[in-house]
């Protein structure tokens, strides 16, 4: 079964999706951490981002692969790598942020990334996050959901997560290079919305058959109740289409989600609903 997750920067799909993931014990793939590990590869070797050939940045993201690092019984990845190289912290600074845009709209990139996604959920039941999973990788995914959030929620989200990374590394004696400004991070979110929304390839969009979900008043324990209970309904339904690109593929077999009595908070998010 593969859970469709879309949605724009900052909306929580990343926190929502691991959580299901473990809810159901799927497996889970982080689109966006793919598309950021050809970024940070482009960026250390130099390359112009805005060249219009990007015949090198291509040829990273077809004959690089992305691998994920994962702990034992753990389905969500701990680590990712590009052609062997551990990346995982270095994918998430500002640098990558601005760069991962340009890189992900690019038609041979997302060619060439689109099939090692698809690779994965032909093996695996996965819950997989993005911006066009229900679109464009997965268009028969059992289910789809569009997760958002207003755009100020959102940069209040982003802004106090890198805030509790900085703290976190500076107890550690390390440096944390994410923007932590709200005005700034809300000034990038805008920014990534309408690049995400207006490119020609691939733009960010609903399905017509996605369930939208606005977080912006709701707890991550809501959010993933509601995922894992339409998850449930679809699982439970009497009629399991085969779809074209998991052809053959059993229903799933879903178990109730876990209630350990916590009440989740996205970052940023005073909301006690």
């Amino acid at each position: 079964m593969i859970i469709a997750i879309d949605g724009p920067a900052g909306s929580g799909k990343s926190t929502i999706a691991k959580l299901v993931a473990r809810e159901l014990g799927f497996a889970y793939l982080d689109t966006g951490a793919m598309y950021r590990a050809v970024a940070w590869r482009a960026c250390e070797e130099g390359y112009d981002l805005a060249s219009p050939k990007y015949a090198a940045i291509i040829h990273i993201a077809q004959t690089e692969p992305i691998t994920f690092g994962f702990e034992p019984g753990e389905p969500v990845p701990s680590q990712v790598f590009i052609n062997g190289v551990e990346v995982t912290l270095a994918i998430r600074t500002p640098e990558i942020d601005k760069a991962v845009s340009p890189v992900s709209a690019h038609p041979a990139v997302r060619e060439a990334l689109t099939e090692q996604q698809r690779v994965f959920g032909q093996a695996h039941d996965t819950v997989m996050e993005g911006r066009d999973i229900g679109t464009v990788v997965f268009p028969g995914a059992e289910l789809k959901v569009f997760l958002t959030a207003t755009p100020e929620e959102r940069a209040r989200r982003r802004a106090r997560q890198n805030r509790e990374k900085a703290d976190a590394a500076s107890t550690q004696g390390e440096q944390f290079n994410g923007e932590t400004d709200e005005a700034a991070v809300l000034a990038d979110i805008l920014r990534r919305d309408t690049y995400d929304s207006s490119r020609a390839v691939a733009p960010l969009a609903a399905a017509e058959d996605a369930v939208t979900l606005d977080s912006t008043d709701l707890t991550i324990e809501q959010v993933v109740a509601h995922i894992v209970a339409l998850v449930q309904e679809r699982a439970g339904s009497s009629e399991h289409p085969e779809h074209p690109e998991r052809p053959g593929k059993a229903p799933i077999k879903c178990f109730p989600p876990r209630n350990d009595g916590i009440n989740r908070r996205f970052p940023g998010n005073g909301n006690t609903k």
